[in-house]
């Protein structure tokens, strides 16, 4: 009973491991009128980016009139970094704009994201939600 009594004191002592944030919502994601897919994944420690893999006729030459000449493989979202409240902020890339934005990503559902582009930080932002592909 001593040895407890003096071994919890102790133990309190000890480091606690840090908690991992949530993980990468990774895979392939389409956005709201499926004229894009993006795959996810890591690019670097702790970090996330997405390519477009595909996209429909729309939206090639969407790129194209905005002077994006190979929109497949251009890196639309830009190293996401967990954040404590679930969220994932980076930047994310216009094509037809020609600009990146601050962004936030947050996963909704298994299959489901709201990605959102920001004028200053988290304020003016417009949203869209994503789904999840094969």
């Amino acid at each position: 009973m001593r040895i407890a009594a003096l071994a919890l004191p102790l133990l309190l002592l000890l480091p606690v491991p840090a908690m991992a944030g949530p993980p990468p919502p990774t895979g392939r994601w389409a956005n709201p009128r499926h004229t894009i897919e993006v795959s996810t994944g890591s690019c670097g420690q702790d970090r996330m980016c997405g390519r477009i893999v595909w996209a429909d006729a729309t939206a090639l030459a969407d790129a194209r009139a905005a002077k994006v000449d190979s929109l497949i493989g251009t890196e639309l979202l830009q190293d996401y970094r967990a954040e404590a409240n679930g969220e994932w902020s980076g930047r994310v890339y216009v094509p037809d704009m020609g600009r990146s934005f601050a962004s936030h990503i947050r996963q909704t559902a298994p299959d489901e994201l709201t990605i959102a582009g920001c004028l200053i930080g988290h304020w003016l932002c417009k949203s869209q939600v994503w789904h999840r592909v094969g």
